[in-house]
């Protein structure tokens, strides 16, 4: 399930990506096949990252006849170990609403990033989150847990004033905004209410079977209630 639309990234072979805060590797199993890159993966989550290591593990690799390669680091996003001006792509997906200190992290990202490189980056969007957080106090209220609900313009705003162009934005999800909003309703059922198990095998048929009527109903429902806001933007020269 990927909510960066990997087309607008431009992929292509010789390049380095970053997936910043890549969780257990939705994204990062998706950039490996995408073109012959460099991907890399990191997360504050050593568990997190042994689950992404063990899903390469399981599909065909590649790297021998291709030039791919992948690497995976337990790393903090307000102290990247990686060079300035080292990647040609960064995306981070559902990660800004779980750090305090966003804006290092966006500092960061920008040092990293080539002039003329696309940073990806998704958030939940803000009046579908509201709903969670008012159905359910320990959504947010947990251990690593959500600590804001952004605000897409500032937050647009906030990656512009670090040094990035703004190129482009959507919706993804519409079809999962209802399944949290159940999980938040039933909290102390989350993992065996039988109206969330059914919701849940839904979805993953979903995306396994991606049937027509879903991906058209997907497309339709996206715009008005996409649990995920998706920004994109180009790196600046600095001046």
């Amino acid at each position: 399930m990927h909510t960066i639309d990997f087309e607008r990234l431009s992929l292509r072979d010789g390049m380095a990506v970053l997936d910043l805060g890549c969780g257990q590797g939705r994204h990062i199993h998706g950039l490996y096949y995408a073109a012959d890159m460099t991907c890399l993966g990191m997360d504050l989550s050593l568990e997190d990252l042994i689950h992404t290591r063990d899903g390469f593990d399981a599909y065909p690799d590649f790297s021998d006849d291709r030039g791919q390669a992948y690497g995976l680091a337990c790393a903090d996003a307000l102290h990247l170990p990686l060079p300035d001006h080292s990647l040609d792509r960064v995306i981070c997906s559902e990660v800004l609403e779980h750090l305090p200190d966003y804006k290092t992290a966006l500092g960061e990202i920008k040092r990293i990033i080539k002039p003329g490189g696309i940073f990806a980056m998704s958030v939940p969007r803000a009046w579908p989150e509201r709903i969670c957080w008012r159905l359910s106090e320990e959504y947010h209220n947990t251990p690593g847990g959500h600590v804001r609900i952004f605000n897409a313009r500032t937050l647009r705003a906030d990656i512009e004033n670090v040094g990035f162009r703004f190129t482009g934005k959507h919706y993804a999800h519409g079809l999962h905004s209802p399944y949290w909003w159940l999980k938040c309703l039933l909290w102390n059922r989350r993992d065996d209410h039988p109206l969330i198990l059914a919701y849940k095998r839904f979805l993953e048929w979903d995306i396994l079977a991606r049937p027509m009527l879903t991906r058209g109903l997907e497309v339709m429902v996206a715009p008005v209630m996409g649990k995920s806001v998706v920004m994109y933007f180009e790196r600046m020269e600095d001046q």
